[in-house]
């Protein structure tokens, strides 16, 4: 699945970025610690915005593009911020014949953002994920702990309604 840039605007702190700078300094001569930086920025700041990326970049002496290829390439990066509330829907086989994509369809149109995003006043965060263990109660989907099975799209709204 293609991760997206964030939709939500960049808010960072000058403390966060204190600290980023820091990790920077104390690693850009150390060979092969690019992933790490990135792995500690992304505990900084949740996620890897543009912004972000510009200054492992700059400080760490690569591409910008280098920098997005990896956190594009890899799956514990994050383009975009989390929501108060993290959606994610199973599209494993067994949630995916009983209906899980018609589910992700109505969060995408009811949220009007689709997998990887984050609504703009950052409440909610929608994710699609291949398999969560809990194929007995396709189709699943959780938000933040709490799960939810046997959904048809028409429960989408009701599900919503609790955290909103």
């Amino acid at each position: 699945m293609k991760k997206r840039a964030s939709t939500v605007p960049f808010r960072g702190t000058p403390e966060q970025e204190a600290k980023l700078k820091a990790i920077i300094n104390e690693k850009k001569h150390v060979e092969g610690s690019l992933m790490q930086v990135m792995q500690d920025a992304q505990e900084i700041y949740g996620y890897l915005p543009l912004e972000v990326q510009s200054m492992i970049a700059e400080g760490m002496g690569v591409s910008v593009e280098e920098v997005y290829g990896i956190a594009t390439f890899y799956a514990q990066f994050a383009l975009s911020p989390k929501g108060d509330h993290q959606i994610s829907v199973c599209l494993g086989t067994a949630c995916y014949v009983k209906g899980s994509q018609q589910i992700l369809d109505r969060l995408t149109e009811v949220l009007k953002i689709g997998p990887g995003e984050c609504t703009p006043d950052g409440k909610f965060s929608l994710e699609a994920c291949r398999c969560i263990g809990a194929c007995g109660l396709a189709p699943v989907m959780t938000v933040g702990e709490d799960v939810y099975g046997r959904l048809t799209a028409n429960d989408v709204d009701t599900i919503l309604a609790k955290y909103a």
